[in-house]
């Protein structure tokens, strides 16, 4: 029973890869803009992340090694520098956002004033990391955040038309009104691919497994979290991208604050099913912004060798302590100075997308070595699906600055 209770581990990590402040936004947007016919994108990136996540959960199983060791390990040092300040970066980015979006989910269930909200979400996360074991933190966060799930039933219940859902599935080009849309069109393609396989996913993903003192006997349980806890917030993606094109494309509307996305359970539930997309939202955002902090300690602390996991006390890993909680403090402070975290979010996306190549490079590397891996080595239809999505997202990660520039960040 207890190896099925890490299935938490995934959620948590879909949780916050698929489902934080950007991506809530950012995929109602989508579906705003170009209906459905970005849904090919959230599949495409789903089965990406499923590659890549299952290789550094195996990998982390059979030689308890996680993603920062190997990036330091297979680039080298300078490089592997220069990527764990990038990733670190997004990683601070991402977790000021999600700041910023607890405290407007806050203000939104229990008013108050934006930056005192702030403070209490600082609080309650310092609080959360420093009392709770880490399997504490991805069973509560997780199962709360289960809650999301109002926004699949709301879709439903907006009766899409579910033959062109379909067809959607497949890639395809939307009707647009000008050729410039087309960049649009791209920008949103390569974005939304980005933020369904971001990097800090597996960092905390292999990071947890060690974490969770997994070994080479978990390998097949490992495949299924990877598949259930990351279809997971695929669907729920989908649906959030259903409900933009159902709800804001006939009215024109593009949706920019998170309160924006409630409106489907609103209409579908009333006033519960707003308290409970809500309370998803708190808990998704909460446990995406543990989830960035954790991860860039991990980070730091795995590239430098020092102690590091929630399974020791703070006094035998006290420099993986002080990171997580320098690391809440910074975004914190980003994020009282009242930028939007929204924005903050959509950037630190295209940031990362031009690290995934340094990321998952030295991971495939691993996966494919017989020596290091033995009899779990990848297989062949892994190999070739692993090689795909890194010449996918090698293309995305040259894209994705001069889209951005050229589209003014989506907007045409």
């Amino acid at each position: 029973m207890k190896k099925y209770l890490e299935v938490f581990l995934s959620i948590l990590t879909a949780m916050g890869g698929f489902v934080e402040i950007g991506e809530l936004v950012f995929t109602v947007n989508a579906g705003a803009k170009f209906g459905y016919s970005l849904l090919w994108v959230v599949l495409l990136g789903t089965v990406g992340i499923i590659v890549y996540g299952e290789m550094a959960g195996r990998i982390a199983a059979v030689n308890q090694d996680p993603v920062f060791y190997l990036i330091r390990e297979r680039n080298g040092y300078a490089l592997g520098l220069g990527t764990l300040i990038a990733a670190n970066i997004v990683c601070l980015l991402t977790c000021a956002a999600e700041i910023g979006g607890l405290a407007l989910v806050l203000k939104l269930l229990v008013g108050g004033p934006y930056r005192l909200l702030v403070l209490g979400a600082l609080l309650f996360l310092l609080w959360a990391v420093w009392f709770l074991s880490f399997q504490a933190i991805e069973r509560v966060f997780g199962l709360l955040g289960l809650l999301m799930l109002v926004f699949v039933f709301s879709a439903i219940y907006l009766h899409p038309d579910w033959t062109q859902v379909g067809r959607s599935l497949l890639p395809n080009l939307p009707h647009v009104e000008s050729p410039r849309d087309y960049l649009v069109y791209a920008y949103f393609c390569v974005a939304l691919m980005s933020s369904i396989m971001l990097p800090y996913e597996t960092y905390f993903y292999s990071s947890g497994a060690i974490e969770d003192g997994w070994n080479p006997s978990d390998v097949t349980m490992n495949r299924i979290i990877v598949v259930i806890g990351f279809s997971l917030g695929a669907v729920l993606a989908g649906a959030l991208l259903l409900m933009g094109a159902q709800l804001f494309l006939p009215t024109q509307i593009e949706p920019q604050l998170p309160g924006s996305a409630v409106l489907g359970p609103v209409v579908t539930f009333g006033k519960w099913g707003l308290v409970l997309a809500l309370v998803g939202m708190f808990f998704a955002f909460g446990g995406a912004a543990i989830e960035n902090a954790l991860s860039g300690a991990y980070n730091l602390a795995q590239f430098f060798g020092w102690p590091w996991g929630k399974f020791r006390p703070p006094k035998d890993a006290a420099r993986f302590s002080l990171s997580w909680i320098v690391i809440f403090l910074l975004a914190t402070l980003i994020i009282i100075t009242g930028v939007d975290p929204v924005q903050v979010v959509e950037y630190s996306i295209i940031a990362a997308v031009v690290i995934l190549p340094l990321t998952y490079f030295p991971m495939l590397l691993v996966a494919r070595d017989k020596e290091y891996m033995g009899p779990h080595v990848n297989g062949r239809f892994a190999g070739a699906l692993a090689w795909f999505y890194l010449l996918l997202i090698t293309l995305a990660a040259i894209s994705a600055i001069p889209l951005l520039i050229i589209t003014h960040g989506g907007e045409g």
